[in-house]
């Protein structure tokens, strides 16, 4: 390692390290990422991609079972666990040479290792035999050591019984019984990509709903749907204890009321969210100040630390790699001095649920927007009244729009149904151009499309509605 002086030393490559560096190149800044495990972190090679990847297998498959609703012959599909999950790391390891290939071709050193802070501009790394390499220096160091999942007591995984989202990824066999702890993003896609592939599963939330941080009107229709397909949903519950045999695991779940039941699965998934990886970085060794497992930074990345900054996960919610990858932006954007570089703007930060249905969302919920003090509107449009729905053969779901009653401001969108994490995109632009709701009733939506039904909910808001 020839040179160890930098104007920006980045500790994680993942999407929030990995982009700001290009970024960083791109502003002219020298530049080094280093990374002690997989470049495209957690996201890449762990999270986001390879579970899109099975969640894709999942849902080639479901149509392979309900062929003949289309008018097409499949007798007795079947699937190849091992394949399957072939398929899933092959598209990781695809996009983690690319993500290789751009750093080199943006003129980012990486290196190898795990780094800590020293103070003073300086980073130490060790290599993965634990040598010690030479210190780097850096004038500006950007911690985006992302996160890892939350352990609860009693629920500790162990990798054989009790899997976390790394051996739900490499399942060892496809477990005819299943028990998912949490109904989150996590929880609810590997929920849906067990029980889409055979598996009896139940889902157990500790919160009065599934997938909590969603409008609670598209939380009860998912729910519904998925109940319908055959999903187990137990809500206001909590797993209390594991009794692990040979090869199974007898769970004893509470309820509200204090009343216990036992089931005995072939595995766990502890889903139960992530924490922040700020052990074992030095930052001990500053003054950065840490907050409920997360380094506390300004609207910039800034810490408390003159010269270190952090961003993504390790930065707090919400954990989205979209999120790491435009707040490291904003970060070196900033650091640069360009001007009308602005803080994120967190209700605009999309979030999606690729389970089936799908789930997607902007802004502020119903509830929330009514506790900020605005007076609404709501604006709802179903599924089964959209052409193109129809002929995919998914009339079911919904999208919803909030809007300010005296402004005309979208306060928020809230979708579940096929295809709407793709959708959710135009809302966030609008939400970003500061779209009015005349505005958006004068855009044209091309015919037919699933995207019709986002004109018809704003429409519906303002007592227009068209085809319902």
């Amino acid at each position: 390692m020839a040179d160890t002086s930098f104007d920006v030393v980045i500790i994680g490559g993942g999407p929030g390290g990995y982009v700001t560096a290009i970024r960083a190149a791109q502003l002219g800044f020298k530049t080094c990422v280093v990374e002690k495990e997989h470049l495209g972190g957690i996201c890449l090679n762990w999270g986001c991609i390879p579970t899109k990847a099975l969640l894709r297998s999942a849902e080639i498959y479901h149509y392979m079972k309900h062929a003949g609703a289309y008018g097409l012959e499949c007798k007795d599909p079947t699937f190849d666990l091992q394949k399957v999950i072939e398929r899933s790391r092959g598209v990781s390891a695809q996009l983690n040479g690319g993500v290789g290939h751009l750093l080199k071709k943006n003129k980012v050193t990486v290196i190898d290792g795990a780094a800590r802070l020293k103070g003073g501009g300086k980073v130490a790394v060790v290599d993965a035999d634990g040598k010690a390499l030479p210190d780097l220096t850096g004038k500006h160091i950007i911690v985006a050591t992302g996160a890892r999942p939350r352990v609860l007591p009693g629920l500790e995984p162990d990798k054989k019984l009790v899997w976390t989202y790394f051996e739900a990824l490499v399942p060892d066999i496809m477990p005819k019984k299943l028990l998912v702890v949490g109904s989150g993003a996590i929880g609810i896609e590997f929920a849906s990509f067990f029980h889409t592939m055979g598996a009896d599963v139940t889902v157990v939330e500790v919160m009065d709903r599934i997938m909590p941080v969603e409008d609670a009107e598209i939380s009860d229709i998912a729910r519904k749907q998925m109940e319908k397909l055959g999903l187990k949903i137990m809500t206001e519950a909590k797993v209390t204890k594991l009794d692990k045999a040979a090869d199974s695991v007898t769970a004893t779940i509470e309820d509200k009321t204090g009343k216990t039941q036992q089931i005995t699965v072939d595995r766990v998934i502890s889903a139960v969210g992530v924490v922040g990886n700020i052990e074992d970085i030095g930052l001990e060794n500053t003054k950065v100040k840490t907050d409920r497992g997360c380094i506390v930074i300004d609207g910039y990345g800034r810490t408390d630390e003159p010269g270190v900054y952090a961003i993504g996960d390790v930065a707090g919610p919400p954990m989205l790699a979209h999120k790491a990858e435009h707040e490291g932006v904003i970060c070196i954007e900033k650091i640069k001095g360009l001007p009308n570089v602005h803080p994120m703007e967190k209700t605009q930060i999309p979030g999606c649920t690729y389970c089936h249905p799908q789930v997607a969302s902007v802004g502020l919920t119903e509830a929330k927007a009514i506790e900020a003090g605005h007076k609404v509107r709501v604006g709802r449009f179903p599924f089964v009244g959209n052409g193109k729905a129809i002929a995919l053969g998914e009339p079911d779901g919904m999208i919803k729009t909030v809007f300010d009653e005296k402004t005309g401001q979208l306060l928020g969108a809230h979708m579940v149904g096929a295809e709407v994490t793709e959708l959710i995109q135009g809302f966030v632009v609008a939400m970003g151009l500061e779209t009015t709701e005349e505005e958006l009733m004068h855009t044209v939506f091309p015919h037919p499309t699933l995207s019709e039904m986002m004109h018809e909910s704003v429409l519906d808001a303002y007592d227009r509605v068209i085809h319902f």
